[in-house]
């Protein structure tokens, strides 16, 4: 080999020992990119794999979206058949995926619920999907036109889950300010669902179609949210030189963890 090869041999093993083999994960970086505040020490796990929560994210507001247009009706849009498909696979494959991938990460409020809303959204499809005859089962000609016992059955599956997105949005605050906005959305969302299919059961057709309307602008926020959400975790995974703020508030509400260990240091001293 020639001098000036092993020179420049040399110098790109030295460049080569120079790079960083890893990228030391901030906790403020942590709670932004995993949705929570940090506890314990898994950076091997979060070096090793990738990060599941903008997957999650992605399949959200991809389902979610159009899913609440068609719910406030614009350009005439109706019905969930047509997004079905999105139901199934960004809505229920993506955040099922995701929630396994926060599981074996050790995030446990991440994982609940992108595996609940997962599982919501694969409900939908199924319900939606005439093959499993949810619909037509309440009609004596299996025709897909939703009866009033369907309606009021299904109105308290929704009950349950704005139930559950309560829950959500109470643990939220300790998290960040977008994840609170997701949360309060599908909370008013599902209770106006439940107002909504409960009074078309009763023959209130105008009542019953404002309510699916709010319906659906409750979960179009929600979706608003999910989208700056996504972007802003986005622009952190690619090492932008900019940040986009999700407001977090995990240092303004502290952990009962955090509490004990502050009075702890404070009667040590």
């Amino acid at each position: 080999m020639s001098p000036k090869m092993s020179a420049m041999s040399n110098d790109t093993e030295v460049d080569l020992e120079a790079c960083p083999r890893s990228l030391s994960v901030t906790p403020e970086m942590f709670e932004k990119l995993y949705l929570l505040p940090r506890v314990g020490n898994n950076d091997d796990l979060v070096q090793r794999f990738g990060n599941p929560t903008p997957v999650a994210i992605l399949g959200l507001v991809v389902a979610l979206t159009p899913l609440s247009i068609e719910l406030m009706g614009w350009r005439g849009a109706s019905g969930f058949a047509a997004t079905n498909g999105a139901n199934y696979f960004f809505g229920g494959m993506l955040l099922v995926m995701s929630g396994v991938g926060e599981f074996l990460l050790g995030n446990t409020f991440p994982s609940v619920v992108f595996l609940a809303y997962g599982a919501h959204f694969l409900a939908i499809a199924v319900t939606y999907t005439p093959s499993f005859a949810a619909i037509s089962a309440y009609n004596t000609n299996g025709s897909q036109t939703e009866t009033p016992p369907f309606m009021v059955s299904f109105g308290f599956y929704f009950l349950y889950m704005g139930l559950l997105s309560l829950i959500f949005l109470i643990c939220s605050l300790r998290t960040n300010v977008v994840f609170v906005i997701i949360f309060t959305g599908a909370f008013l969302g599902f209770l106006l669902a439940v107002g909504g299919f409960w009074s078309l059961a009763e023959g209130n057709a105008v009542t019953g179609a404002r309510l699916l309307v709010g319906t659906g602008a409750s979960f179009f926020v929600s979706s608003l949210a999910g989208w700056y959400l996504l972007f802003s975790i986005m622009m952190d995974v690619v090492d932008m030189p900019f940040t986009v703020p999700i407001f977090d508030l995990s240092t303004i509400i502290k952990g009962k963890g955090e509490g004990e260990s502050e009075r702890k240091r404070q009667g040590s001293e």
